[in-house]
């Protein structure tokens, strides 16, 4: 297995970090550069619509709570099946292992990844809902292999089929893998805790049962759970964070001022390392912001795409409070947990102050202690957390992964792929090198990023159309009808 890991990590590094081996290549990664980059153009071109219409985005929320026209869930279904996928280890392990890589500035970046990816997911959902397909079998199919499909010239079908390649690799990988290996560790870590001993192969029978047992279903069964699931216990964590903080609020404001001189490099440059500090935060600030809200890689337009909705700029509002959700609150609250909760943490045969500089912890291990020392009982809110924002995401990108492989293959192996998703979720609480397979995540990400960015891009016309008409201006093409994929008189 190392032997795998040891290119990915080079070639991670470069896409990320822009650097091959000991040599930096490029001042930041090629990643950074295309996802911030095409953010910052669709923000400015769309005139700052996903921070002006932010509230009106709640509000369209709420009412698309029942059917507002063709698909498969309401709109709220899909928001909770994206945010499913959104709102994983990311949110707990990711966030911690940011601030290991990159240090406590990479949790700035992660906020300016998201505050650009609310634009990414506008764009990229309105155009999903808008060139959706409904194939004989009566399902709504969509997202980037579709809008690439339909709205493109013909020989750009060769982006539809890489985009499909690179979902496929990224379910694996951070959709599955990561995700079940998060679980386990979780699960260990709060066993040991307990004088407790608990087999990998035995958590990842649970969870992969669990996981069949929704996904079996389809879109309606995984819609049905997430809408229920997703916001209760995205209120619940926020709730516990909370109150780890509040117990903790005179370190609030130290934590606040680390965030944004160790973004800056402030710290770093008395001892002459400024630059490496902030490159360090940048990458992994954008690498873990992107594995978080997965803005504009493509993945939660395919959830929003089965909405029951007429409007694609409605559901392309309602797309980005997935990112805010995420990102600014979620990631947030635990970012704030481990900076501002002190203790003695083991590190190397001594004490550290701070979970996240024990070289004996890592990923979501960071997370669980943090909250273990903050408030009783803290690593069973983390256990918890772990368990349901894990196993959402794991139902949700199964639905991705499906829905890549039948674009690719046809509707037949829609059954077939859900057993074998099941078997992937075995496989990954048996993975032992972890930050190996979050390497491995990050060339995954990329590799769904780029085909969708270049199709972003080249259908920008008609993200900005959308924008400028607004709401209830542009109707969604669900039922194969051609004219619902024009823009309206």
């Amino acid at each position: 297995m190392e032997n795998l890991f040891g290119p990915v990590q080079f070639f991670s590094d470069f896409l990320w970090g822009g650097t091959w081996g000991e040599t930096r290549v490029l001042p930041v990664g090629i990643v950074t550069i295309a996802l911030i980059g095409t953010g910052v153009f669709f923000m400015v071109a769309m005139r700052f619509r996903p921070v002006t219409r932010l509230g009106p985005a709640f509000a369209q929320l709420w009412t698309g709570r029942k059917a507002l026209g063709a698909g498969e869930i309401t709109p709220w279904q899909a928001l909770s099946t994206a945010l499913s996928g959104q709102v994983g280890t990311g949110n707990l392990a990711g966030v911690a292992t940011a601030i290991t890589l990159g240090g406590p500035g990479a949790i700035f970046w992660m906020w300016v990844t998201a505050l650009f990816g609310m634009a990414l997911a506008f764009a990229e959902s309105s155009l999903a809902v808008r060139y959706r397909e409904q194939h004989p079998d009566g399902r709504v199919h969509g997202g980037p292999m579709y809008y690439i499909k339909n709205a493109l010239p013909r020989p750009w079908i060769v982006l539809a089929f890489l985009f499909c390649i690179g979902t496929l690799f990224s379910a694996v990988a951070t959709g599955g893998m990561i995700q079940a290996n998060s679980v386990t560790q979780s699960t260990q870590e709060t066993a040991r805790s307990l004088g407790v001993s608990i087999p990998n192969w035995a958590a990842g029978l649970v969870i992969a049962g669990l996981v069949f047992a929704v996904i079996i279903g389809g879109i309606k069964s995984i819609g049905s759970v997430a809408g229920k699931l997703v916001p209760l216990m995205a209120a619940a964590y926020v709730i516990a964070s909370l109150a780890v903080i509040i117990l903790h609020a005179s370190e609030v404001p130290q934590a606040f001022a680390l965030i944004f001189s160790s973004a800056f490099g402030f710290q770093e440059a008395a001892g002459g390392l400024a630059g490496y500090g902030v490159l360090a935060a940048i990458r992994a600030g954008v690498a873990r912001g992107l594995f978080s809200n997965e803005a504009g890689q493509g993945s939660a337009p395919i959830a929003h795409a089965a909405a029951q909705t007429s409007d694609p700029v409605r559901q392309g509002e309602i797309a980005m409070l997935g990112v805010f959700i995420d990102t600014i609150v979620i990631c947030t609250m635990t970012a704030l947990v481990i900076l501002t909760v002190a203790g003695d943490f083991p590190s190397a045969g001594g004490t550290v102050e701070y979970a996240w500089q024990s070289a004996d912890l890592q990923a979501s291990a960071i997370t669980t202690a943090a909250f273990a020392q903050g408030i009783y009982g803290g690593q069973w809110i983390v256990l918890a957390a772990q368990f349901l924002f894990a196993f959402t995401t794991m139902i949700g990108w199964s639905y991705y992964a499906e829905q890549a492989l039948t674009f690719i293959t046809g509707d037949w192996a829609a059954r077939p792929f859900r057993f074998l998703w099941v078997m992937m979720i075995f496989t990954g609480t048996m993975v032992v090198n972890v930050d190996g397979l979050w390497r491995l995540g990050d060339v995954a990400n990329a590799s769904m990023l780029f085909p969708n960015v270049i199709a972003l891009l080249a259908l920008s016309g008609v993200v900005l159309a959308m924008s400028e008409a607004g709401t209830g201006q542009i109707r969604a093409g669900a039922l194969n009808d051609p004219a619902a994929k024009e823009p309206a008189e």
